[in-house]
């Protein structure tokens, strides 16, 4: 954008100045700031922030509350009610301008017992995504140290995983409340195949490999309380990557209302163990963010 209005300040616009004997600015000095920040609404929240650094007039127009606003979900103020209390500045939330709120939701903010569900904007488009670490699930046997173990990991936004080693029983299973701004969302697990889970391979043994996986297809389910299902199954495979499997997309029609979903994973043949699963977390977010992860 600069580039393109840099000529303005060209031979041509300072030898029509100095004809005149003027002083009148040309280029982006002449545009209001009232227009600037109309132009500004239509760009994404990343570009509205470097425009905001190339000087004080842009500084002032990115920050126009109805310039991020219109980047806001339809209930963010439902969405600080819910969230304004993790934070220290509380009592302060009413006389932010809307930037610092949209910052604030952009910020991973942790909610639920146990603080197991971590929600944000995606920064570009404003849409709501929660991750769910494995302790806000129920997993059959998770206390028994003889099938799963709960270990330390950087590649987790939950800084932990829980390690299956070895079991005839798949079973997971969750569920949330969350008041989505009306949209179309997708759901995965995020999951690993691994033999020793990365900074833990000495911890590895026999019962610590990957098997039984290609044997029966694990499935994924998820229903909604307005009665949207949707149900998968696959064979678990690339091991030593974390893959997002999709187990299904929902619709909200009602931002002011709470959603309620259930979702599971489950591989229950008993006819042989499984093991060497890594699982972080349940991700939710907006449908044409998850196209793009299914991609990959």
């Amino acid at each position: 954008m600069g580039s393109g209005i840099s000529g303005l300040d060209g031979e041509n616009g300072s030898g029509s100045g100095s004809d005149h004997g003027g002083s009148s600015k040309t280029g982006l000095e002449g545009v209001p700031e009232m227009c600037l920040a109309v132009i500004l609404g239509y760009l994404e929240p990343p570009e509205i922030c470097k425009s905001a650094l190339l000087n004080k007039t842009f500084h002032r127009a990115s920050s126009a509350d109805f310039v991020w606003e219109s980047k806001l979900p339809e209930n963010y103020q439902i969405l600080v009610d819910k969230l304004r209390t993790r934070t220290s500045a509380s009592t302060g939330f009413n006389n932010l301008i809307k930037k610092d709120i949209y910052a604030f939701l952009s910020a991973p903010n942790r909610f639920g017992p146990g603080f197991t569900k971590e929600v944000w904007l995606e920064k570009r488009k404003g849409g709501v995504c929660i991750s769910i670490s494995w302790r806000g699930l129920k997993i059959t046997g998770i206390d028994d140290r003889r099938y799963w173990n709960h270990l330390s990991s950087d590649e987790s936004r939950f800084k932990t995983i829980a390690y299956l080693q070895q079991t005839w029983w798949l079973e997971v299973a969750g569920d949330l409340e969350f008041e989505f701004p009306a949209g179309v969302y997708s759901l995965f697990f995020r999951l690993q195949l691994s033999g020793a889970p990365k900074g833990h391979e000495r911890r590895g043994s026999a019962s610590k490999t990957v098997h039984g996986w290609d044997i029966r297809p694990v499935h994924f389910k998820l229903s909604t309380s307005d009665d949207q299902h949707a149900a998968t199954s696959c064979y678990l495979s690339k091991p030593n990557t974390w893959v997002h499997h999709h187990v299904g997309d929902f619709m909200v029609q009602n931002s002011n209302a709470l959603t309620k979903i259930k979702f599971s994973m489950s591989q229950i043949d008993c006819t042989h163990t499984k093991g060497g699963l890594c699982l972080d977390s349940v991700f939710i977010c907006p449908y044409e963010l998850g196209q793009r992860i299914k991609k990959y």
